[in-house]
């Protein structure tokens, strides 16, 4: 609510700073850390306690994390949203529609990762609710988000499907879009839960992304860079920036707990909610293809298990040794940390080569 301070500035012009979206992107970055690192240790204490026994381990997956990860509290969402969400209330503008359908599929997601969650750790099994009933509420709120964004889109890019690198090309998929951008969303969100599977690997990957698209956001949402740039403007997008921002602080607040040895998992419940704020931030700003270079890390994870359900479906073999695929290089003798430093460089490479995108026209 502290952009509301810059309607003062008439009146005292020290107040017109809160009018920037880069100083309030900052703003939200430093409160959302601050938050979580303040309040995480609270947070990770009372899960604990009302866990007992923490996420229960496949009991199929890597037999290290029988030994090593058994009795970590999960949910740690909880505490990335908390922060995140004080951070956008306090310094995102209350009037952008934009923020509150981002705020809305987030919190959305969230809830069904907090459900499966609890379903987990009250039952002590891997398995929540059911997997078609969860993607049919995914969709139902994805689909939902996505016809407002399209009522407010531009007259021009209404229903348009976006090609990076083409500057003129654009292709009406009429109301057909809505139902793309549900899958966008959808997809990004159990993409993200796929990858939450070591200590760290999915958090840093989700701050990169949101750290691109924070920059996509803002050069969209300005007139004068999206023309000197030939990407399609949308207005108002500009203060996604804020929420990209304030994201990237929780994550680093909450990397603090979740790095090796993790005092704490993320869980579907901040897995979903995150992969559906990347999803609906990337249909929001026109940039849905771009979301798959730069969450390519994301689609890996994603495809890896799709391969491998199908193969083992149609053949009885297996491509890889265990899905998702950074369980496949830990079979392979590769150590925790390996695997998740190695899959942070695969992601940092990916969000440069998304960036690119924005200047090969």
């Amino acid at each position: 609510m502290l952009y509301l301070l810059s309607d003062l500035s008439g009146s005292l012009s020290a107040l017109n700073v809160f009018r920037y979206i880069t100083f309030r992107t900052g703003g939200a970055l430093f409160t959302a850390g601050l938050f979580v690192f303040w309040f995480g240790p609270l947070i990770i204490s009372l899960l604990r306690l009302r866990q007992g026994k923490g996420q229960p381990i496949r009991e199929d997956g890597p037999q290290t994390h029988l030994l090593t990860k058994r009795g970590t509290p999960t949910m740690g969402g909880l505490m990335i949203l908390a922060g995140a969400i004080v951070a956008i209330l306090l310094w995102a503008n209350p009037r952008n529609h934009y923020v509150w359908i981002t705020l809305t599929v987030t919190l959305g997601f969230g809830a069904i990762g907090f459900y499966d969650d609890y379903l987990k750790v009250t039952k002590q099994s891997h398995k929540g609710f059911s997997g078609k009933f969860r993607l049919a509420l995914e969709g139902l709120i994805a689909i939902a988000a996505c016809t407002m964004i399209a009522v407010y889109s531009p007259a021009s890019l209404q229903n348009q499907l976006a090609f990076p690198v083409f500057k003129d090309a654009l292709l009406n998929l009429g109301w057909f879009y809505v139902l793309f951008g549900g899958f966008v969303i959808v997809g990004a969100g159990n993409s993200v839960n796929m990858t939450d599977g070591l200590d760290g690997l999915a958090i840093v990957p989700v701050m990169i992304a949101c750290g691109t698209f924070g920059v996509i956001a803002y050069l969209v949402g300005n007139s004068f860079t999206a023309s000197y740039l030939q990407v399609n403007y949308v207005r108002d997008t500009g203060e996604l920036a804020v929420v990209c921002g304030a994201v990237i602080g929780a994550g680093l607040g909450f990397l603090w707990f979740n790095a090796p040895p993790a005092q704490i998992f993320m869980g579907d419940t901040g897995s979903l909610a995150l992969g559906g704020l990347l999803g609906v931030i990337a249909v929001a700003t026109k940039h849905e293809i771009v979301l798959a270079i730069v969450g390519g890390l994301f689609v890996l994870e994603m495809m890896s298990v799709i391969i491998q359900v199908a193969s083992f479906k149609l053949t009885g073999k297996r491509v890889f040794r265990m899905a998702p695929i950074h369980h496949h290089f830990e079979q392979k003798g590769w150590k925790e940390p390996q695997v998740v430093i190695r899959f942070w460089i695969i992601a940092v490479i990916l969000a440069l080569a998304g960036l690119a995108t924005l200047k090969l026209r």
